[in-house]
């Protein structure tokens, strides 16, 4: 009974995380139409920075925020020899390297065609999972990824504005590659740590990494934004919904369901982006994206299905 308890916060919690993906894409999309002056490593740092503020110092009151583990030694060289490269390599691709993927790919598409290439990771990661751990890949995943990915290229036929160039969709394609490498990193730590530790350290690592860009490149646009009320609550949003709690809840997912039926809920990301786009105007309402949304659901509810073994 507390297993299935567990798992059905899990779902609830994963699923949490992917309505707050979904919607980043649109609002990211939205700071860039709005907001002249805004610049990539700009936005991303403006977000880690307030996800930084908000939760390093909550976690460090209430105690939660967990030390990382040192190996041997004293020092940089202890931390090296623990956890510490571990954090270092999982900042690296997730906020770093994934985030400066997908922001890019998204300021030159429409959010909905991003969310749509980002929800193409669930069809990797099982590869990734089985050639680093040879985890096995089940047939109900197998089927409810295509499933799923059936749904999403009918989102694509249904979507009018879901029109790009080669070169956003070149970011974005390594934003999946990045997103799978995380993944395995992930698999690494995540049974050591408190769910919203691992996003605590990851994303003050992530925002050390993206100072000294903003710094050397973009400096001079921060004085030209406009901080307006709008600007302020789409950062907030983006900062402690989608940078904080979403990883949270997606690391508790990878650490009770695994990373392959983790990872399946991410094909659902379109149909919160549509949804968000078509609430604020960026997308119309037709009965093939309806049709698109059921499938992608069903995919996700068909990976997750275990069948009772006689």
């Amino acid at each position: 009974m507390f297993v299935k308890k567990t798992k059905s916060l899990t779902y609830i919690l994963i699923s949490l995380s992917v309505i707050f993906w979904g919607i980043s894409f649109i609002l990211t999309k939205e700071l860039f139409l709005t907001e002249e002056h805004m610049t990539v490593t700009i936005l991303i740092a403006l977000r880690l920075g307030i996800a930084t503020l908000v939760m390093l110092p909550t976690m460090a009151l209430t105690r939660q925020l967990e030390p990382i583990r040192k190996g041997p030694g004293k020092g940089l060289a202890a931390l090296l020899r623990g956890d510490l490269k571990w954090f270092l390599l999982l900042a690296l691709c997730e906020p770093f390297i994934y985030h400066l993927c997908e922001t890019s790919g998204v300021q030159l598409v429409s959010g909905s065609l991003a969310s749509v290439v980002i929800a193409t990771i669930p069809l990797f990661v099982p590869f990734g999972m089985w050639v680093a751990y040879r985890q096995r890949i089940t047939p109900q995943l197998i089927v409810g990824v295509v499933l799923s990915l059936g749904g999403v290229f009918i989102l694509i036929a249904g979507g009018e504005s879901l029109q790009g160039n080669a070169k956003g969709l070149l970011f974005l394609a390594g934003a999946v590659v990045i997103a799978v490498v995380y993944t395995l990193l992930l698999v690494k730590i995540v049974g050591h740590y408190r769910p919203l530790t691992i996003t605590t350290w990851q994303n003050l690592i992530g925002l050390i990494y993206f100072l000294p860009l903003v710094l050397a490149f973009d400096g001079s646009q921060l004085s030209l934004l406009s901080y307006s009320p709008k600007m302020l609550l789409i950062l907030l949003t983006l900062g402690i919904c989608c940078s904080t709690l979403a990883y949270a809840f997606y690391n508790r997912g990878v650490r009770v369901l695994g990373a392959s039926e983790a990872c399946i809920f991410n094909n659902a990301i379109p149909v919160f982006s549509l949804i968000a786009a078509i609430l604020i105007g960026q997308e119309t309402f037709s009965w093939l994206k309806v049709l698109g949304i059921v499938i992608v659901i069903a995919g996700v509810i068909l990976a997750q299905f275990e069948p009772r073994h006689i």
